[in-house]
């Protein structure tokens, strides 16, 4: 593992290179190549050295591998993951839109509590 640098200051910054990433999340470029290659995100640019990584591919990558390391997934497993979770947070942010819409009263299967 690479010494990690402090990801407060870049998770603002727009534009960070393959290499930028990579030590910012600790891990060799070649996992960058393995996420990118697997889905997992999806950089500006077409060519490795030409990718371009915003503040929300850092914390994806984050995310992706801590699942990994916590729950032992393989990059497929982390894909799947990271895809559930983003719809999770999806129907949430629905729910409370329909919360925030019928006055705090939406029961579980978007029906009116009453």
């Amino acid at each position: 593992m690479l010494p990690q640098t402090s990801a407060t200051v870049l998770e603002e910054l727009v534009g960070l290179s393959l290499i930028d990433l990579s030590r910012a999340c600790a891990v060799h470029a070649e996992m960058i190549v393995e996420l990118v290659g697997e889905g997992v995100i999806a950089p500006e640019g077409r060519e490795p050295h030409r990718w371009r990584f915003t503040g929300a591919h850092l914390h994806r990558v984050k995310v992706a591998l801590r699942l990994q390391r916590d729950l032992g997934l393989n990059l497929a497993g982390v894909a799947l993951a990271l895809e559930l979770l983003d719809e999770v947070s999806v129907l949430r942010a629905q729910l409370q839109a329909m919360t925030r819409r019928h006055g705090g009263a939406v029961g579980l299967r978007g029906s009116s509590v009453r």
